[in-house]
This record gives C-alpha cells, structure tokens and sequence, in this order.
C-alpha cells in the first residue's frame, strides 16, 4: 500500500502525462479561507477573477441539488444559498472541468454529466447516514467530483485512450488491469495524484486512490467509509440508467456493510436515494 509520490510523478512525466496545476483562483480562495479572516464580500471578490468558473459555478449552485429552488443572481447570493464551505467545493469542481475538459468531445461531457450525477448521489447519501458514516454531504460531494479524474488527464494524454476502453458512453468505465496493459498506468493513481496536488483532503485522496478497491479500514482509515459511499452512489447512478455495474458483485456487501445496511435492503434504499435524486433534479 505504500506510495512514492515523487517517483510516481516521475513516472508520469517520462510518459507525457501532466498533472494539471490549480488555478491561481483556486490557489487564492484556499489561502483566504485557511486565514479565517474573510467575509462574503472578499469570498467573491477571488472567485471573480475566473470568468470561466464563475461560469461554470452558477450552472452547479442553480441546479436542484444546491439552489433548492431559490432563485440565484450574484455570486454572494450563492454564498449565502449554499454556503462558503460548500461552494468552495463547487469551485474546486468547476475548476477541474475548466482545466481538464474538451468540450467538443463527446467523452469529455458524457464524463462530467457521470461524475455530477454520482457525486450528488454520494451527497444525498452521505446527508442520510451522516450519523452512521460520519462523512457530510461536502464531503463526499468533493469525493464523487474528483474521484474519477485521473481519467480525462489520461483522455487528453493518450489519444485512443477512449476508443481502446469503450468510454464514449456513460456506463462503460476503466477497467483497472486492462487500462495498466494497454497504457501501463492506471486512472487512480493519477487522480490520487491530481488530488493531492490540489490540496484535498488526505481521506478524500486516499478514497480516489483506493475508490476500486474497498480496502481494510485499517489500511486507509476514515477514507473506506467515503469509497463505500462514493462506489454506492455509483451502484445507484448504474441502476438507475438500467446497466450492470461490474464491480458491484466483487465488493457490493461490504459496501452496504459499511454505510450500515444488509444486502436485503439495497432495493429499498435506491428507491429512497434515487426518488429524492430525481425529485431535486425535477424541482
């Protein structure tokens, strides 16, 4: 389980693959946020320096799963609506598409549109069974955005990345051995690598990384429960486009086990986490 970062980047490098830099807005809106010596005002003044993802965070904080309805105009209307902790995680996701995206390409949006819907699936799940999971809905919202990175940074680097794995459709996802035959790398190592050099949180990095796997909770710690929540939420997001979920028969009981449910329960908790899905999207 032990991970050399610096030869790990090293490695990347001699194949061409880059890890893309943060923001400077980004870069800007952590510092700020750490000196806990801010207000809404100073908040938005940052974000603003970014046409692009002040773009791109209005169409997130306006969808259901965050406006709840209200109407939203100013950057500081989404402060208050969402919240500064919420919205900085909405930054750093519109901050990874703007900078790792093509938007002519089909994959690129099939990617984005799969990794929103997850990630707002892990948000509502990590909401109902925060006092079981101990992981809140910021939390694993970050976590269901970045948790498939490592795959566009490999889209824009290898360019029959997509036909070569089948990816131009929304179920049809890396698999892990044959992604290392054919690239001699793998998506989860790179987006471990694109986590943490954008700073997030360790159990949010060691979840990307072992996001596959359901390692032993002594291995990663906190972070088993966040994949067990992230690899739910893509259990449901398969269910609901009616497609079979490949890793699901491998580690499905150990992932109801951790989040506190026993195999006979999965149907009744996707109705409940899919209805409540659908019922914001449509609100």
């Amino acid at each position: 389980m032990q991970f050399n970062e610096k030869e790990a980047l090293e490695r990347l490098a001699k194949q061409g693959v880059k890890i893309p830099p943060q923001p400077r807005v980004l870069v800007e809106l952590q510092k700020l946020l750490v000196s806990d010596d801010y207000e809404m005002r100073s908040v938005a003044r940052v974000i603003g320096q970014d046409p692009g993802i002040v773009a791109l965070l209005f169409r997130l904080a306006r969808s259901p799963a965050f406006s709840r309805g209200k109407k939203i105009d100013s950057l500081e209307q989404i402060l208050m609506v969402v919240g500064i902790k919420q919205v900085f995680n909405l930054v750093q996701a519109a901050a990874l598409s703007a900078t790792i995206g093509d938007k002519t390409r089909r994959a690129f949006e099939v990617f984005w549109n799969r990794a929103h819907e997850i990630a707002q699936m892990a948000a509502i799940i990590a909401e109902d069974r925060v006092s079981v999971c101990n992981v809140f809905p910021d939390q694993a919202y970050l976590a269901g955005i970045f948790h498939e990175c490592g795959v566009p940074v490999l889209m824009l680097r290898f360019p029959r990345y997509c036909a070569a794995l089948q990816l131009d459709n929304a179920t049809c996802w890396p698999n892990l051995s044959e992604e290392d035959a054919k690239f001699k790398v793998d998506h989860c190592s790179v987006g471990y690598l694109v986590a943490r050099h954008w700073g997030l949180p360790d159990f949010v990095c060691d979840a990307i990384r072992y996001h596959h796997d359901l390692p032993e909770e002594n291995t990663v710690g906190a972070s088993v429960t966040l994949v067990a929540i992230i690899q739910l939420a893509a259990h449901f997001y398969h269910m609901l486009h009616h497609v079979d979920d490949p890793l699901w028969g491998r580690i499905g009981t150990r992932v109801l086990t951790e989040i506190g449910f026993g195999p006979e329960d999965e149907k009744d908790y996707y109705d409940l986490i899919s209805n409540s899905f659908l019922d914001r999207a449509g609100a």
